[in-house]
């Protein structure tokens, strides 16, 4: 999946640097009639190669009216300080992340180590559905990972933007969390049989970035994960 492939929705992959690690990491923009929704920003000094990506789509960052907030890891969300500098966008992750993305909590991983907190304009649900050129954007709240960590569902077209809650960068097409990064793997694994259960075609992970596999393969994770 390229910046192309899905109408109304666009992969963003970026090299960084975070942790002392090299990693590519796949931001999401979704285009609304109100403008572009941002899933993640990625870690401190991601801000540019995510400008550039919105150039190449015809955008400019000040199209960007709603970030949304997987969870609060720093290399999803470390570099929201950064993007706000340069838009005025609507902030958006799940109430049990919430605490955490502004300042109120410590990261849970990491070390505690803090990027720029910011404030939290809009906290979100399970089940509360945006309106996009894509269809509506659902929210499935999938803890585990965090506390508050949420994947989004396209229903009509069967897209899963993961997060977390599933990776791509492993031995497999498709896994589930991982282990050394999942302080509760009982709920995460629970989430996973949550997106089992959705009519889920394919799929884009933050880290692995589109897998063509879906409900099937994540029904084998969930399987694997609780025996």
């Amino acid at each position: 999946m390229n910046d192309h492939d899905e109408a109304g929705v666009h992969a963003l992959p970026i090299d960084v640097e975070y942790g002392g690690r090299e990693l590519t990491i796949t931001p999401s923009v979704v285009e609304t009639d109100r403008g572009l929704v941002l899933i993640d920003v990625g870690p401190q000094g991601a801000v540019d190669s995510l400008e550039a990506h919105l150039q190449n789509l015809g955008y400019a960052i000040t199209d960007v009216w709603l970030i949304v907030c997987t969870h609060h890891d720093g290399d999803h969300v470390g570099g929201l300080s950064a993007v706000l500098d340069r838009v005025d966008a609507v902030v958006a992750t799940h109430r049990d992340e919430a605490p955490y993305v502004r300042g109120d909590r410590d990261p849970i991983k990491g070390g505690g180590n803090r990027y720029a907190p910011v404030a939290v304009d809009l906290e979100l649900a399970d089940g509360v559905r945006i309106p996009t050129l894509a269809g509506p954007m659902e929210v499935v709240a999938t803890p585990g990972h965090t506390p508050g960590h949420i994947s989004l569902l396209f229903p009509e077209d069967g897209l899963l933007l993961a997060g977390d809650a599933l990776v791509a960068d492993g031995d497999a097409p498709l896994e589930g969390p991982k282990p050394e990064f999942t302080p509760d793997t009982d709920r995460a694994t629970d989430s996973v049989g949550r997106l089992a259960e959705r009519d889920v075609e394919h799929t884009l992970c933050f880290h692995g970035g589109y897998v063509d596999a879906g409900s099937d393969r994540i029904a084998e994770i969930y399987d694997q994960y609780r025996n």
